[in-house]
């Protein structure tokens, strides 16, 4: 199994959120969807990677394009960023992740972001993405703007901060650390490589 750390918020994390199940199904690796505030971690390293960086975000837009076009994928960009409710995105997929529902939530949060134009963790993307999942929103959103759900979020920011994480996407096998989407196969092969054993 594979812990796939990802950020709602994430621009890099659309390419990962939204062929995870198409690689899954032909891999057969399992991946288990562990949400975390990226914007936290950023902040306190002073890496704010593509504010007021006009030449960086126009790199960042045309490399998401184009990997996506490699996945099929039909981004409209650029999209609105950076997201005014990451926090609230981020409590929802916590939350989400303990209840089993993850996925789907954050499958429906990056389509309705990147390819509806549509901010993640704002109406109307919140409480449609929560219904796609089979879940009430009222019922959600209620829970996710609680103290609790606030210290849940920065628990599991504390824990990706602890296994070296500074960035999402990233896939974590057996406390190895790969980040990008680009480092996917990479965690792949290293899994198998663990799985199979030390050759002959």
């Amino acid at each position: 199994m594979i812990d796939f750390w990802f950020s709602i918020g994430s621009t890099y994390s659309y390419l990962s959120v939204m062929r995870l199940a198409e690689v899954e199904a032909q891999t057969g690796v399992h991946f288990r969807w562990r949400p975390f505030n990226v914007r936290a971690i950023m902040i306190e390293m002073d890496n704010i990677p593509f504010a007021k960086k006009p030449a960086k975000a126009a790199y960042m837009w045309r490399d998401i394009e184009r990997r996506a076009a490699m996945y099929k994928m039909v981004p409209k960009l650029p999209t609105p960023y950076p997201l005014a409710e990451l926090e609230r995105a981020n409590r929802v997929a916590v939350i989400a992740a303990a209840e089993g529902w993850c996925e789907a939530y954050a499958r429906g949060s990056y389509r309705r972001w990147f390819e509806q134009g549509e901010p993640a963790g704002s109406e109307p993307n919140l409480s449609a993405s929560i219904e796609e999942a089979g879940q009430q929103p009222r019922r959600v959103l209620r829970k996710a703007d609680s103290d609790a759900a606030n210290a849940d979020l920065a628990a599991a920011t504390e824990q990706a901060k602890a296994l070296g994480i500074f960035g999402s996407p990233s896939f974590v096998v057996d406390g190895e650390l790969f980040w990008g989407d680009d480092r996917l196969d990479d965690a792949i092969r290293w899994l198998k490589q663990m799985e199979s054993g030390p050759p002959d």
